[in-house]
């Protein structure tokens, strides 16, 4: 036998009788040292340690295992208390500034042909904003990233308090704002006027409602030449030869569409260009609806009273508007609607002519306000034509304060008021309360189908602004705070609704 081969058989035969038999052990460690592999402890004497630092180093790894693991759910269970604990903290802070805030949802509208159903709103939980212009406390918030920027946010955190203009915007809100809409399930109607709205797939049953030209559903199923749809509050049937389906109805939507913007902020801030750093070329109030021209990365360009400038998605609601069918029953409902609104509007201006009648007597018989005729020191230049009686005396009324200032916010008909502002004020005179905003004038009154159906006295409304029919083609509005009240050509910038009250 060779050297070192007799070295090998001395020290594994050293090693197995050491190990059965050299030390008395306690039970936990003698099933430690069974544990010691026989050549591994070999190897180890023959690297000079002995069997007693083997077994200490064993149990000295086994044990620190141990209590590592320990360690580690202490430390992950201390963490998600940590965590929970930050969380009610934020639930607690977000629920005491929702119960300061002031917060409404959009106008709804559901109406006729040649109008539009708004199925998207605005919850408080979406948006908690503080006024641009007002000085107010901090208010801090999570802004959802960990001091390694990585966010740290999950589905129960409601958003971030944006720095440029003070509004709360919400993740679920911005995420909208930037998924691409699906059009390839749209049923589009391609008619004169509207399709019937069927409870079965035959010409013979029952008519449940009205799909009007342009206005859109979803495909539920086909059957046979009739296609099932949901439109608004209305579904079932209509037939396939008067509708548009497939890619055919997703290029389509792109034109029967109106992409809008609803702000939702306090005042939100339109630049010259699409950056912060841009001049502000005009103001609009919260839950305006501004029509959209462009998306960019992060912007909108929008057309306003002053121009076509550019506004923060974060600060809008972005979404496309189509036309909805109309059940019968919402066709009932709001025919009645309308006339009761068009009679307690037409008792209102009863009244409110009566008391003008009064007064004017009483100052030496002075001709009464809003008869049809110019009174005050309005431009006199301007005819009023084409309208009811209290229509046209709703536009004379408004005539008079042509050249008055305009005033962001305002409702003074003599010393300023802005666009809905001037509509506000000139229909109270009448006994009617309509809302301090151009894009709730969209929801009033009745739709009437367009300019070409206007008269006097009917709201004509734009993306932004709002203004009064005088007939002829004409406006009064409240325009800009360089031009004021003025008189301008109704076609100046596309509308967007045509309103009636009386």
């Amino acid at each position: 036998m060779r050297k070192t081969d007799l070295f090998k058989f001395i020290a594994f035969t050293l090693a197995t009788v050491i190990t059965f038999t050299s030390f008395p052990l306690s039970p936990a460690e003698a099933g430690t040292s069974f544990l010691l592999p026989v050549a591994g402890v070999a190897r180890a004497l023959n690297e000079g340690k002995s069997v007693t630092v083997v077994k200490a180093d064993k149990i000295k790894s086994s044990s620190a295992a141990s209590d590592s693991k320990v360690v580690k759910e202490v430390a992950e269970k201390e963490k998600e208390f940590e965590i929970k604990s930050e969380d009610l903290e934020i639930k607690k802070e977000v629920s005491s500034i929702k119960e300061t805030a002031a917060t409404s949802d959009p106008a709804l509208v559901t109406v006729g042909a040649g109008s539009v159903t708004v199925s998207e709103t605005i919850s408080e939980n979406e948006v908690l904003e503080k006024s641009a212009n007002l000085e107010v406390p901090e208010i801090v918030l999570d802004d959802g990233f960990g001091d390694d920027g990585e966010s740290d946010t999950d589905e129960s955190q409601e958003g971030y308090y944006d720095t440029e203009e003070d509004a709360f915007v919400s993740y679920e809100s911005k995420k909208t704002n930037t998924d691409e809409e699906d059009f390839s399930n749209l049923v589009i109607a391609r008619v004169n006027d509207y399709v019937n709205v069927r409870s079965e797939p035959d010409e013979n049953s029952e008519v449940v409602g009205k799909l009007y030209n342009k206005s859109v559903g979803d495909l539920l199923e086909e059957a046979g030449e009739w296609y099932k749809i949901k439109s608004g509050n209305c579904a079932g049937y209509v037939k396939g030869e008067y509708v548009v389906t497939g890619e055919e109805a997703v290029e389509l939507a792109k034109e029967v569409g109106t992409r809008m913007a609803v702000v939702t902020t306090t005042t939100l801030y339109v630049r010259h260009d699409p950056s912060t750093e841009a001049e502000v070329i005009g103001m609009v109030p919260i839950e305006d609806e501004l029509l959209v021209l462009e998306e960019l990365d992060g912007w909108a360009k929008v057309s306003i009273e002053e121009g076509d400038g550019y506004v923060s998605t974060e600060f809008v609601k972005l979404y496309t508007e189509f036309v909805r069918a109309e059940s019968k029953e919402e066709e009932e409902a709001r025919l009645a609607k309308e006339e009761a609104e068009r009679r307690a509007a037409e008792e209102a201006a009863k009244k409110a002519r009566e008391k003008q009648r009064k007064e004017a007597e009483k100052s030496n018989g002075k001709k009464k306000p809003g008869s049809g005729a110019v009174s005050g020191g309005g431009n006199t230049n301007y005819v009023v034509s084409g309208g009811s009686g209290t229509g046209s005396s709703v536009a004379s009324y408004a005539l008079q304060f042509v050249g008055n200032p305009y005033v962001y916010g305002g409702s003074s008909l003599t010393n300023g008021t802005d666009c809905s502002g001037f509509v506000m004020s000139v229909y109270r005179n009448f006994g009617v309360n309509l809302p301090h905003s151009s894009g709730g004038d969209r929801s009033v009154g009745r739709d009437v189908g367009g300019i070409g159906n206007a008269q006097a006295g009917d709201i004509v409304c734009y993306s932004g602004h709002v203004g009064i029919y005088i007939g002829g083609g004409q406006i009064v509005h409240a325009s800009t705070p360089s031009s004021g009240i003025k008189v301008s050509n109704a076609g100046y910038r596309t509308i967007l609704a045509v309103r009636r009250i009386f």
